[in-house]
């Protein structure tokens, strides 16, 4: 399932969101990849140890091979045709795994410390800390700001940042909040949720996903000129 706030956040950005189910067959994927301008990649279940070369440890959650699969692909997809990609939360982390990173399987056993991550019992809106962004990042760029307010329910996150990456956030504790693709694609993933924040909480995420529907847009008329 995909939830509606991230239907509504494209929505409010200007975008035209199109959902791609699991469970399609090659030629489905590629009809469909064929149709769009940019890859949001979602939250949901772990990344399976496997795609980083890990073994599950006891604290592993849910998995979806499946999904894994797919997004895999996508992302990957998206990285050799330069289409924009978003990744929150789950979608962060297939990112960096996409990329050849690493992934923390549980973070209050594996990466123990004063801030907590994974504060989802106080709701999807609350703002469980802060996360300070890298002046001139693409992210900080697209908020407007070098200093945030984020929501936070999560216990993986990224261990060793990718090649070709740089880590555009982090949290007190120094655990990677915001990551981007160097150079001049729009490649960025957040550990929060944005799409829960956007409308009221923490308003300038509107912003993250404007760029990045803006972004698409581009890439949609740069396509059409170069025909």
């Amino acid at each position: 399932m995909v939830n509606q706030q991230y239907v509504d956040a494209v929505l409010a950005a200007g975008g035209a969101p199109v959902c791609i189910p699991v469970g399609l067959d090659d030629e489905s994927v590629d009809r469909v990849y064929a149709t769009i301008d940019g890859l949001l990649l979602p939250g949901g279940d772990d990344v399976a140890p496997s795609r980083y070369g890990g073994k599950p440890n006891a604290y592993l959650g849910d998995v979806d091979e499946a999904r894994d699969e797919l997004e895999l692909a996508l992302t990957t997809r998206a990285f050799d045709d330069d289409l924009p990609v978003l990744g929150i939360c789950r979608g962060i982390q297939v990112l960096a795994v996409a990329a050849g990173g690493t992934l923390y399987q549980d973070l209050p056993t594996e990466f123990p410390g004063p801030v907590r991550h994974e504060v989802r019992e106080f709701g999807r809106k609350h703002l469980a800390h802060t996360i300070t962004l890298e002046a001139g990042s693409r992210l900080a760029t697209a908020l407007g700001c070098t200093v945030a307010r984020v929501n936070s329910f999560h216990h993986q996150a990224i261990r060793d940042m990718p090649d070709g990456f740089v880590a555009s956030a982090r949290s007190a504790d120094g655990l990677v909040e915001g990551i981007e693709a160097t150079g001049d694609r729009f490649v960025v993933g957040v550990q929060c949720h944005p799409e829960e924040l956007w409308s009221a909480t923490a308003p300038e995420f509107a912003r993250l996903f404007k760029a990045f529907v803006d972004a698409a847009r581009q890439r949609r008329l740069d396509l059409r000129s170069s025909a």
